[in-house]
């Protein structure tokens, strides 16, 4: 269940087309007690990929300031995929999840610190023992406008400030993909806020154990 071999971006023209109605609906979440299709009515928002989605859902809503999460797939190919879709490699997705977030209570600097040190960035495609494409670390904006331009200026100063404390820490290179204009599809409802519904379940989360200086 928790691991597909691809370890390469499939093509786009090799890649499952999709369709164009998704397959399922998704309701409220469980925890902040929204409906989950709101989430595209909130003007601050970013697609954040940390592995599994399930730890780093939950993860992401015990944030202060955080109005919506939403677990998803997103940085590939097919329209509307499917789990099993998903675990093919043959998207091009990556688990994320979608978080919107009040800029008066927190910062987008701020879940991105949680971001950065609550995962390790360096490891490609994979997120410890979850190996594939659907595990890569991932920072995504949804449009192109200016206000996701200026959000991608500081993911990218992020990553290269983080970067100087992973070197000075012996590790790695950080290998997030860093986008706009990436279209995010939920995931099925069974994903959503996984680990309220079962609090024994699987959490893949494991950091670096560097800080983040943003």
């Amino acid at each position: 269940m928790f691991n597909n071999t691809k370890m390469e971006i499939v093509h786009p023209q090799e890649a499952l087309v999709g369709r164009e109605q998704p397959l399922f609906q998704v309701g409220r979440h469980r925890v902040l007690n929204q409906e989950l299709q709101e989430l595209k009515h909130y003007p601050h928002r970013v697609f954040l990929g940390m592995g599994c989605f399930w730890g780093a859902e939950r993860l992401l809503w015990q944030q202060k300031g955080v109005l919506l999460t939403a677990a998803g797939y997103a940085g590939g190919y097919t329209r509307n995929p499917g789990y099993d879709e998903v675990c093919t490699g043959e998207t091009g997705h990556t688990e994320v999840v979608a978080v919107a977030y009040d800029p008066e209570q927190t910062s987008l600097e701020q879940l991105l610190r949680c971001f950065w040190e609550q995962h390790d960035p360096t490891q490609g495609m994979r997120q410890g023992n979850d190996r594939g494409t659907q595990y890569r670390s991932a920072i995504y904006f949804d449009t192109q406008d200016s206000a996701a331009q200026q959000a991608l200026t500081t993911a990218l100063a992020s990553r290269d400030a983080y970067q100087q404390q992973l070197t000075q820490a012996g590790l790695g290179t950080v290998t997030t993909e860093i986008r706009c204009g990436v279209p995010f599809y939920f995931a099925e409802p069974y994903h959503q806020q996984y680990l309220d519904a079962n609090p024994g379940g699987y959490c893949g989360l494991k950091g670096t154990g560097v800080n983040c200086p943003v």
